[in-house]
């Protein structure tokens, strides 16, 4: 995709993770197809709660703050190629999760996404409704959110990696 547009690629994504102090955990996290790009250096950590020194923000305010991120791209992006003026864009996210106690550990349950677009444009209100559809369509993290996912876990052992 640098030189020469493709109709179709897979992208990925790798991170390796390490952990530090307490609770902090220090990522990097590249593009490794359809080209390189990064690494790109993250951290999360933990408050109090979890025994943390909050000196980075928790991994739920990146996983919010990338979802808002990844739709407000994808709507810049998309107005530049359909010729559309954006004047001014501001999203507002709000997640919500179910919280229960299990024992000494908990477990949670998506509740609801909510994602508010301000869009001032010139363009008409049809065409800034259509924008705002084709950018849900290019959110990787919308589009992975919206479908059932297999998440596959391993767990290196001194035979190999062992299904978890």
């Amino acid at each position: 995709m640098n030189a020469t547009v493709q109709d179709k690629a897979i992208v990925q994504f790798d991170c390796v993770g390490t952990a530090v102090g307490k609770m902090r955990n220090e990522l990097a996290v590249k593009m490794s197809l359809p080209f390189p790009e990064g690494p790109f250096e993250l951290a999360t950590d933990e408050g109090s709660f979890h025994g943390g020194d909050a000196s980075a923000p928790p991994p739920l305010a990146l996983f919010v703050g990338g979802l808002t991120g990844c739709i407000m791209t994808q709507i810049r992006a998309f107005a530049k190629r359909l010729g559309m003026k954006l004047d001014d864009l501001k999203v507002e996210t709000r997640v919500q999760w179910n919280w229960e106690a299990a024992g000494r550990v908990y477990e949670t349950a998506p509740r609801s996404f909510e994602i508010d677009v301000l869009i001032d444009s010139p363009d008409a209100e049809d065409k800034v409704v259509a924008l705002i559809e084709t950018a849900k369509k290019g959110c990787f993290i919308e589009q992975t959110l919206g479908r059932q996912n297999t998440i596959r876990h391993r767990m290196k052992t001194a035979g190999g990696w062992k299904e978890v």
